[in-house]
């Protein structure tokens, strides 16, 4: 099973930062390579800046569902709205942090 480190509250990846129904997805850091619910989650946990996947990049897996613990690839990540394995719609509103996670 993948570990999700950082102040996770439950078993969908929320964390005390985000934790509506729909923040069900973790994020792994380029640079540690290690899955965070959220940048703030990341910066308080790390003694370096959350790295930011590169375009090129986009072929890796670094999503994590919440609910199914499917791994996904950022670019299948930016191109749907919901987990393409269960079907857990992901929060709309991630998009704004988008260039804190990817170039």
């Amino acid at each position: 099973m993948i570990q999700v480190f950082g102040k996770v509250v439950d078993s969908e990846t929320r964390c005390i930062h985000y934790h509506s129904e729909r923040d069900v997805i973790a994020i792994k850091c380029k640079m540690c390579q290690t899955y965070y619910p959220c940048y703030y989650c990341h910066e308080e946990a790390e003694k370096h800046t959350f790295t930011r996947w590169k375009e090129e990049e986009f072929s890796n897996k670094a999503i994590l569902c919440g609910v199914c613990k499917t791994e996904l690839t950022i670019n299948q990540y930016l191109q749907m709205s919901k987990c393409m394995h269960c079907g857990s719609v992901f929060n709309e509103g991630c998009r704004l942090h988008h260039h804190l996670y990817f170039d």
